[in-house]
């Protein structure tokens, strides 16, 4: 494990320099490699399973990169090649001029085996094409911008000689929820009362009663596993029946052991328990962060996610940007983080979980960190779609995106427009009809919509979108009529 640590060690020695490339401008001839692997535990993949492609194609928004930064090669790597019409699609939403250059320095690689696995491991399965890819890069320089950074990324990085812009195995821990709240209490960043590292039915009940004990936890508890994500390792308990059950530890008892075997499972592997924030007034935002690798801490956006499902704690989509009346105070708290991160040795993207809430006739939110996403997340192909076809920079300060005219935007965004009426619909058809609509982003008014995730349409009929406009407002009429559009493209077939 040393020699290979080692030899990690001084390929990522290399990324600044790819790094340094990839910007526009730089007019030095380099490559991107997308890799979208999905490199999470058993249960989450087969949670997704038949989903993981299409999620996988919400990252082809990197494509868009090779339209802002004209000397970027990018090789997308994928288990499932993306139909013709989707990539002529991301093409035809970049400034004309330059399409032609564009598709000429994008690279396809699919590895269709039929596993559920991450991308990484499949490739790993055929050194050949990892020779090709090897071969194309040459001695240009280039990196990997992965989803998150396993041992498996690590051995593709290898065998690639490719670095990675993430952070290395060794520190994922600092993005389980039990240490991150430990890191989050370090950066002087405020976290919801509860414990960490709780394992079985019984850890849950003392940390239950911990927090009852300190008059916590009178909306509830949320029990998250160390390493999940998205909020599919969360569990909600209603604790108010607790208070007039006449055996209040076992009706407690009772709520934990009707969990799914599979959660009580994961569990034992590490998990916390938090006092579950209520008010009036109640949202989810989350920040997204960039550490370079010589430890510059850059906030690059605020956001309000969008959750559902049964428990609330589901991901659905988002909002760009947060409330500004604590959208500095998130960059502030998220900015706090990454430098504690920083000098734990972590480096490229992550993002943090807030919950803010308020209480009628009080002036000020309340906001506390959640949880530290040390990998890409939902949040990330939006931006992506923003920073490469409407560039300019995120302010901390106003909590607004200013592009490089002087204007601003903002979008409203989801991976869950999904319909079962919708199922079988041809990507070339949706794109077509919102193009029709009037909706498609037109590169010189700098607002639409940007469609992400089409391949979902043969799958469970979802597809996903992010809508910019200049204002909120605008973006969420845009967000609304690409569904309403889709819906009546049903209603005529």
């Amino acid at each position: 494990m040393t020699v290979v640590a080692d030899a990690f060690d001084e390929l990522q020695q290399r990324l600044g320099e790819a790094l340094h490339a990839n910007r526009p401008g730089s007019d030095i001839d380099h490559v991107m490699v997308v890799l979208p692997s999905f490199s999470v535990g058993e249960s989450t993949l087969a949670h997704y399973a038949a989903r993981i492609p299409s999620l996988e194609h919400r990252y082809l928004n990197a494509l868009l990169i090779a339209g802002r930064i004209t000397d970027c090669h990018v090789v997308y790597i994928s288990s499932r090649a993306p139909d013709p019409a989707i990539v002529d699609y991301y093409v035809s939403v970049t400034p004309a001029s330059g399409r032609d250059s564009l598709r000429s320095r994008l690279t396809l690689v699919d590895i269709d085996d039929g596993t559920v696995r991450s991308v990484a491991s499949k490739l790993l399965d055929h050194p050949e094409r990892i020779e090709q890819i090897r071969r194309f890069i040459g001695d240009r320089p280039a990196l990997i911008e992965g989803w998150n950074v396993t041992d498996m990324e690590v051995r593709l990085a290898l065998a690639l000689g490719v670095p990675i812009n993430g952070t290395r195995p060794e520190l994922r821990h600092l993005g389980f929820k039990s240490d991150g709240r430990r890191l989050i209490r370090r950066a002087g960043v405020p976290v919801p009362e509860g414990s960490e590292d709780v394992r079985s039915t019984d850890d849950v009940i003392k940390a239950v009663e911990a927090l009852r004990e300190a008059h916590h936890a009178r909306a509830g508890i949320v029990i998250k596993h160390d390493d999940s994500g998205a909020g599919d390792g969360n569990a909600v308990i209603d604790l108010g029946p607790m208070a007039v059950a006449p055996d209040p530890r076992g009706w407690l008892r009772e709520q934990i052991e009707a969990l799914p075997d599979w959660y009580r499972d994961d569990l034992a592997r590490g998990g916390v328990v938090e006092e579950r924030i209520g008010g009036d007034r109640f949202t989810s935002p989350s920040a997204q962060v960039d550490i370079r690798p010589d430890g510059r801490v850059i906030v690059l956006a605020t956001h309000e996610q969008v959750l559902g499902g049964e428990s609330g704690q589901v991901y659905l989509g988002c909002r760009f940007p947060a409330d500004p009346v604590y959208a500095p105070r998130l960059a502030a708290h998220a900015a706090a983080i990454g430098e504690e991160l920083a000098r734990e040795g972590a480096i490229g993207r992550f993002s943090v979980d807030f919950v803010a809430a308020a209480d009628h006739g009080a002036a000020e939110w309340r906001v506390y960190a959640l949880e530290i996403n040390l990998r890409k997340g939902g949040t990330t192909h939006p931006y992506a779609a923003l920073r490469n076809i409407a560039p300019g920079r995120y302010d901390t300060g106003s909590g607004r995106w200013i592009t490089e005219d002087g204007g601003t935007r903002c979008y409203s965004a989801t991976d869950n427009l999904v319909d079962p009426a919708w199922l079988g619909l041809s990507p070339a058809s949706v794109i077509a009809t919102v193009a029709d609509a009037g909706l498609q982003f037109d590169p010189e008014t700098g607002t639409g919509v940007v469609l992400h995730m089409l391949s979902g349409l043969t799958i469970d009929g979802r597809f996903g979108l992010t809508a910019i406009g200049e204002t909120p407002e605008a973006a969420a009429r845009m967000h609304d009529a690409t569904r309403a559009a889709v819906a009546a493209l049903v209603m005529v077939r």
